[in-house]
């Protein structure tokens, strides 16, 4: 998938780890250590991932409930999500990744609105279901929506509301879709439980209502796409451009109906492989739906997809629609890099993203002639940093037994028995089906590979690397800028965008170049540079 600037052996951070470790208690060092890898592609390496952060570090982490409702949820414009629980928590999930939307001519868009039932503290003695009641019928007054979902928070599973007991109650009382979810944000060990429960939920109660087949001659799903910054539009253009009919995209610039319908396809296309890949299993195993790993960020990245889905189509019209897009965009594309490669060739930058961002951004930092020289993940898994055959491996702890594992069989009916001949049949001709190689084998030897970055080690990478640009969140956004280095959030692109596709590439070339470009970093000097640093100790050093 990543195109490599070169064949690079970077520095050895080996003992730049050791010094980030000794820092720590030995307890929690022998825990961090295994989250911290020395990368060499020739190797097999295991990167501990999707543990509980430890107590007292600060991390860059979100919550069960970020991942359910602010994620997989959020963009989508016509469900009203009502959020159970303070108001602080529906305000948290609020429109903050910069999701976009085209309502159409229905007009049908409720994502900014803030919905809540706003718990008080007589809620959390008395319990609060019939405020929940009572929000959801007023909601359905109020918006007439075609569909209600419910999301729980944490105060709610410490009390005991039942919200998968109102929805069905409410669900018979409105005769509309009422569901809800048990995504509080305690439970599991960051937000990827609650993509996890987000696509279980929307697997039970709303894949599947509806069987009308859409006109057209390749029916896809794209999954993983939020369209953070009009990333989906511009993907958009060019499947309408190819005669691809675009059923649904999860979830963003997407729809309830689209959602009803997207078991009506003929291929599912996996964008970010943490948030999404359970529906794109769910459906393979109850329809007979194939799905494949897709990268849209990065022009050559963009290319080799369009190209890919115009292999598994086997039309040779398609083919010719792709290569034409691919021809007339790159024009654009080495233009914007020839003017940007002066100011960016052989930059350094990191990245510590959620999703799988911090590889897909690896291609486009590439592109430009820079090199990434650290990049980790907040909520991955193992196999999104060594690949999915190490998936058999992986150990189910007491924190992924929380998560409701659905029990999907095959659907008689709706089965596709023509897809799963198709897809043996590619699979011979060498095409990769239900695979990601994760981000360990294309990154260069040395880099060193963090999982749960911690603000010391954030700083420490700061000092030993002097990186040109830092891509984090907006949690780390301005004490990474007071360190002088520039940061750039791949969450929301920071007001940026689109980035994705041809357009977004060069969108994001010259960002960079901007960011990577200026002076004023050097000019900045933090309050630490000149006043005493507190330096905390843990209390128990047997910890």
């Amino acid at each position: 998938m990543s195109k490599k600037v070169e064949n690079t052996i970077l520095p050895d951070p080996s003992e730049l780890k050791e010094e980030i470790l000794a820092k720590y208690p030995k307890k929690v060092a022998k825990k961090r250590d295994k989250s911290m890898v020395v990368n060499d592609p020739e190797v097999e390496q295991e990167v501990q991932s999707n543990v509980r952060t430890i107590p007292g570090i600060i991390t860059q982490r979100g919550c069960c409930y970020a991942g359910c409702k602010g994620v997989v949820l959020g963009p989508t414009r016509d469900i009203v999500n009502i959020v159970h629980g303070p108001i602080g928590c529906s305000f948290y999930a609020w429109l903050t990744r910069r999701n976009q939307t085209d309502p159409g001519p229905e007009g049908e868009n409720f994502m900014m609105y803030a919905f809540s039932t706003d718990m008080q503290d007589s809620n959390v003695v008395f319990g609060g279901e019939k405020k929940l009641e009572q929000a959801i019928r007023e909601a359905h007054e109020l918006f007439h929506p075609h569909a209600i979902a419910i999301f729980s928070t944490c105060p709610v599973g410490l009390i005991g509301d039942d919200v998968h007991s109102v929805a069905r109650e409410m669900k018979k009382e409105l005769g509309i879709n009422v569901f809800g979810f048990s995504c509080e944000g305690y439970k599991g060990v960051s937000q990827s439980a609650g993509h996890h429960i987000a696509n279980n939920g929307i697997f039970k109660h709303v894949v599947g209502l509806d069987n009308t087949k859409k006109p057209g001659k390749y029916r896809v799903n794209l999954l993983g796409e939020y369209n953070i910054g009009g990333d989906a539009f511009e993907l958009e253009k060019y499947f309408e451009e190819m005669g691809i009919t675009l059923v649904s995209t999860y979830s963003g610039n997407s729809s309830i109906h689209d959602f009803e319908n997207s078991h009506m396809v003929d291929l599912n296309m996996v964008m970010c492989h943490r948030s999404i890949n359970y529906i794109a299993e769910m459906m393979e195993k109850k329809y007979g739906i194939p799905w494949f790993k897709v990268n849209f960020i990065g022009a050559d990245a963009t290319a080799k997809s369009l190209r890919k889905i115009a292999e598994y189509f086997e039309d040779a019209e398609l083919m010719a629609k792709a290569e034409a897009i691919i021809k007339r965009e790159m024009k654009a594309v080495k233009a914007a890099i020839s003017e940007v490669k002066p100011k960016t060739d052989g930059k350094l930058a990191m990245m510590f993203v959620g999703g799988s961002r911090a590889h897909h951004y690896q291609e486009l930092f590439s592109e430009m002639g820079m090199k990434s020289v650290s990049a980790g993940y907040e909520f991955a898994h193992r196999d999104d940093y060594e690949g999915r055959h190490v998936i058999p491996d992986i150990k189910i702890d007491a924190d992924s037994r929380n998560i409701e594992e659905l029990e999907v069989s095959p659907d008689e009916a709706m089965w596709r028995a023509d897809l799963v001949e198709k897809k043996a049949k590619l699979v011979k001709a060498g095409l990769e089906f239900s695979d990601y190689v994760g981000m360990l084998p294309e990154m260069d030897k040395n880099a060193l590979v963090i999982d749960d970055v911690s603000h010391w080690e954030a700083e420490k990478l700061i000092e030993f690397y002097k990186p040109d640009i830092f891509c984090a969140g907006i949690k780390e956004k301005y004490v990474i800028q007071k360190s002088g280095v520039p940061l750039k959030q791949l969450h929301s692109y920071d007001y940026g965008g689109p980035y994705a596709g041809f357009k977004g590439a060069v969108n994001f070339y010259h960002e960079i170049a901007r960011m990577v470009s200026t002076t004023a970093w050097s000019l900045v000097t933090p309050p630490w540079k000149n006043e005493p640093a507190l330096v905390a100790k843990m209390a128990d050093a047997k910890y």
